[in-house]
């Protein structure tokens, strides 16, 4: 006696699935998140190398990124011996330095954004008003028909 195998269907959510991957919007995504990943990199190094520096110098020489509180542990004078120490830290300046990353990234995807979209925004001619409704046009017709029978009536 044979016995019969049953047939296995995908689900209709599958291929549900694969239409929304092969979607134009999400490689769209997928690419914009690779380009930023990318970007992150260049912010990281102009935030920490450049601003940063700058920043402390104005303020009195301050380093950002040793600017921690102990909870816990001994008080080191850097925050990578604390670390090693093992010392529980509240990280104010590598907080600031990430405030900073995200308002120079904020910063420079608006003006990205301002130059995409003149680049492609056509600008047209303010449209025309629209016209105005039938019973105000057949209104004004009976208006000036009056207006003109009275200048004519003896």
């Amino acid at each position: 006696m044979a016995t019969k195998i049953p047939s296995i269907h995908a689900p209709g959510w599958i291929s549900e699935f694969r239409t929304f991957l092969m979607r134009g919007n999400v490689v769209d995504l997928a690419v914009g998140v690779i380009i930023g990943a990318a970007f992150t990199g260049i912010v990281n190094s102009l935030v920490k190398d450049i601003f940063t520096p700058f920043i402390g110098l104005l303020i009195g020489g301050i380093d950002f990124t040793n600017v921690f509180f102990t909870l816990r542990g001994p008080h080191l004078p850097t925050l990578a011996d604390a670390q090693k120490a093992g010392a529980v830290t509240i990280n104010l300046g590598l907080f600031l330095n990430a405030v900073i990353q995200f308002v120079i990234i904020g910063f420079v995807i608006f003006w990205v954004v301002k130059g995409v979209n003149k680049l492609t925004v056509k600008h047209e001619a303010p449209a025309a008003p629209p016209a105005p409704p039938r019973s105000e046009v057949l209104l004004q017709e009976i208006r000036d028909l009056l207006a003109t029978r009275e200048k004519t009536a003896p």
